[in-house]
C-alpha cells in the first residue's frame, strides 16, 4: 500500500522526532544513515517535507533538519498524504481506476476493511506515539 518513499519518510520523520533537544540539527547523511536509506532520497524527501512544513530546515553551516513539538504532535496521516496524495487511502487494492461498491475488483470487500484500518491507525497516530518507542529502545527504524 505505501511506497518504500513513504515508508522513508515516516523513519526520516520518526528518527528527527526521536532525537532529545528540539534545537538538535540533523543532516541529510546522518538520517539517510540511521533509517538505512539512502542520501539522495532521504534528501529529495526532507525538502519536500520541510517545503510542506512537515519538518523544520536550516540552511549554513549549523543547519540540518528538526522537528517542533508542534509537528510531532500531527498524525502519521499527514506524513502519508504529503508523499502518497490525498486518494491513498481509498485506492483499489489491484490498482483499477473504476473500482467502487457497485463495480468492485475481486478483493474489493477484503481489501477495503484492510486499508479502513490502515487509514484509521495512520490518522489516530501522531507523530511522537511512534518516536517514543524509539527514544525508549521498544522499537527500531532498521532492520
Amino acid at each position: 500500500m505505501l511506497s518504500y518513499t513513504c515508508k522513508t519518510a515516516i523513519k526520516a520523520v520518526i528518527y528527527l522526532a526521536s532525537r532529545a533537544e528540539e534545537s538538535d540539527k540533523a543532516g541529510m547523511k546522518e538520517i539517510a544513515g540511521h533509517i538505512q536509506a539512502s542520501e539522495h532520497t532521504v534528501g529529495k524527501i526532507l525538502q519536500a517535507l520541510a517545503r510542506q512544513g512537515l519538518i523544520n530546515s536550516t540552511k549554513g553551516p549549523s543547519g540540518g533538519f528538526f522537528i517542533s513539538k508542534a509537528q510531532r504532535e500531527q498524525p502519521i496521516s499527514r506524513i502519508v498524504e504529503s508523499i502518497e496524495g490525498d486518494q491513498v487511502f481509498k485506492e483499489c487494492g489491484l490498482g483499477l481506476s473504476k473500482c467502487s461498491a457497485s463495480h468492485p475488483c475481486p478483493i474489493h470487500d477484503d481489501y477495503k476493511v484492510a486499508r479502513d484500518l490502515i487509514e484509521k491507525l495512520f490518522r489516530e497516530k501522531k507523530v511522537k506515539d511512534l518516536c517514543d518507542p524509539v527514544s525508549n529502545g521498544l522499537a527500531f527504524l532498521i532492520g
